[in-house]
């Protein structure tokens, strides 16, 4: 038994000193991906006529545009070096420039903007983004940091997860009265057979008439619809800027958050997405998903 003890000591021992260096690995995997380079982003797939064309080519298109999508998986690390490689062009070229972000709630603004202008320490931020998001804070470092370093204004665009959750969970009238006051204003659910077709690739939902998968089309669709909602007032009180926006691949995808953006207002956007085995590939990807493809 002492022996067993003894061993079990020793395994708790030596975990507890695994998730002591846990971030420093983290950090050193994301500063270790190679550059940009390395993973092709000095060309992508332009989906209107299937031709590769140099990263280049596609900036000087996406300039013309008020909003560019630049969708990402969240636990990819090239993706978020291609977003900071993006907004980094458009900055470079003296595009007025936003940066839209799903990583934090539109409640955070506050904290998002005394980041920007240099009044709130790194530590104190890096809680206000644990308290927002999930993945490890250096996933996503260098694209905040780089907005503090140029005074490029970060705008929260999420709403509170308890609250698509309770959707997709119980329906949409499971919503308190508070929590209908953090939706948008006026929001409909315009579901038709193509986004619940966008809904069903992404998420391998149940049978057609199933509740639980309307509950979940609704569920998605205000997340969709928040926040178009924040980056249309954000235009309308910002006219002449341009957004980069990061959100997942599917929000960002044309039947997301552009399709609410296109129902609602004349903006012009263009939409940068990842290739995705079985989701969005260059042979399947169409020019109502997306204007370009990044490589995997």
């Amino acid at each position: 038994t002492s022996i067993l003890q003894f061993e079990i000591f020793n395994l708790h021992f030596a975990l507890a000193a695994a998730m002591r260096f846990l971030p420093v690995v983290i950090f050193l995997a994301f500063c270790l991906i190679p550059a940009a380079k390395s993973f092709g982003l000095e060309q992508v797939l332009r989906v209107s006529d299937g031709k590769t064309v140099a990263f280049d080519q596609m900036i000087e298109d996406i300039k013309g545009a008020e909003l560019v999508f630049v969708g990402e998986v969240h636990s990819n690390l090239k993706h978020h070096k291609a977003q900071l490689k993006i907004i980094k062009a458009l900055n470079e070229s003296k595009i007025p420039m936003a940066i839209g972000v799903e990583m934090f709630r539109a409640g955070s603004q506050k904290e998002l903007d005394q980041w920007v202008d240099g009044t709130m320490s790194l530590g104190v931020f890096v809680g206000v983004y644990n308290a927002n998001w999930g993945m490890p804070w250096p996933w996503y470092m260098n694209i905040f940091k780089y907005a503090r370093q140029f005074d490029i204004p970060v705008i929260g665009l999420n709403l509170p997860s308890e609250l698509t959750e309770k959707v997709a969970r119980h329906g949409f009238e499971a919503l308190t009265g508070d929590e209908l006051k953090q939706l948008p204003p006026q929001l409909d659910f315009d579901i038709d057979d193509g986004y619940r077709a966008h809904v069903r690739k992404a998420f391998e939902a149940h049978g057609e008439n199933d509740k639980s998968f309307d509950n979940f089309c609704k569920a998605q669709m205000i997340w969709d619809k928040t926040m178009a909602y924040y980056l249309m007032t954000f235009l309308k009180k910002n006219p002449g800027k341009t957004v980069v926006v990061l959100a997942g691949a599917d929000h960002s995808a044309g039947k997301g958050i552009p399709n609410q953006i296109k129902k609602q207002s004349q903006y012009r956007y263009k939409v940068i997405l990842p290739q995705q085995p079985g989701r969005f590939e260059s042979t399947t990807t169409t020019t109502a998903d997306a204007d370009y493809l990044m490589p995997e």
